[in-house]
């Protein structure tokens, strides 16, 4: 099974690189994205995990009604996208769960930042895929980790899949900036390594990112937008041509814990 997910947050990306973007502008961005990305999976038929902030669905009650009625799952990632508190994982839980009308039981840190699996637990998830087990200069350096799935104080650690060995990054980054194909060929021999993929993206890079306004990297905003679509699109096609299911987190969760 390939479980594909979805940050959904304020895009306040640009701020990382000293460039301003009012709030309003923040929301539509990554509502933009998201409406896409519904579009897609509902062409493809299948279902997949959005981790969304809690201040983004406070502003944005019809795409959380459009997710939960399409079937998907709701996860938190957090309260804010810039911010963070321990309190904040039971409350983004909380204001997630009266706001979609659905359990929550999956977290993920912004910017996959580590979290306190204790807290997590006594928060009430279940699993945290706040995890990269590779090495992302600047970011974080996880190559002494599990690459698959472990509990951690009684909660199930469901990492971003990486190759075998090498630990090549099968990530958002990855589909931007490798040939699909490569992208592809890894994908397919860490499947059947592992038996699933963790894959995950955000609604903001199916939207054109070379905006001047936004200062962004080459790096992040090549095949954005209708390039992007085009590949995580052909990417399921392909997968559902060799017989690999998709489906959403807290279900294949579910199952490796029964």
């Amino acid at each position: 099974m390939i479980l594909l997910s979805f940050d959904v947050e304020e895009f306040d990306l640009p701020l990382e690189f000293e460039k301003t973007l009012d709030f309003d502008k923040q929301l539509a961005v990554s509502t933009e994205g998201t409406t896409r990305i519904l579009n897609m999976l509902q062409r493809k038929r299948i279902k997949a995990t959005f981790f969304v902030t809690a201040n983004y669905a406070i502003h944005k009650q019809d795409i959380i009604d459009r997710i939960v009625i399409e079937g998907h799952e709701i996860a938190s990632h957090g309260y804010y996208h810039s911010s963070f508190k321990p309190e904040h994982l039971r409350e983004s839980k909380l204001e997630l769960e009266k706001l979609s009308g659905a359990t929550v039981s999956g977290f993920r840190m912004p910017r996959m930042m580590p979290v306190d699996n204790a807290e997590l637990k006594s928060s009430g998830y279940r699993y945290n895929s706040s995890i990269n087990q590779t090495w992302l200069p600047g970011r974080y350096n996880h190559l002494d980790k599990s690459r698959t799935s472990y509990m951690e104080e009684g909660v199930l650690q469901l990492p971003s899949s990486v190759t075998p060995k090498m630990r090549f990054p099968l990530f958002w980054l990855s589909f931007h900036n490798l040939p699909m194909g490569l992208v592809k060929w890894m994908s397919y021999r860490t499947y059947k390594n592992d038996g699933y993929l963790n894959i995950y993206f955000h609604p903001w890079e199916f939207t054109d990112l070379k905006m001047a306004g936004y200062g962004l990297p080459s790096y992040i905003s090549r095949n954005s937008g209708d390039a992007f679509l085009q590949r995580v699109e052909g990417f399921i096609t392909w997968a559902q041509k060799k017989g690999i299911g998709f489906g959403r987190t807290d279900e294949f969760v579910r199952n490796l814990c029964s």
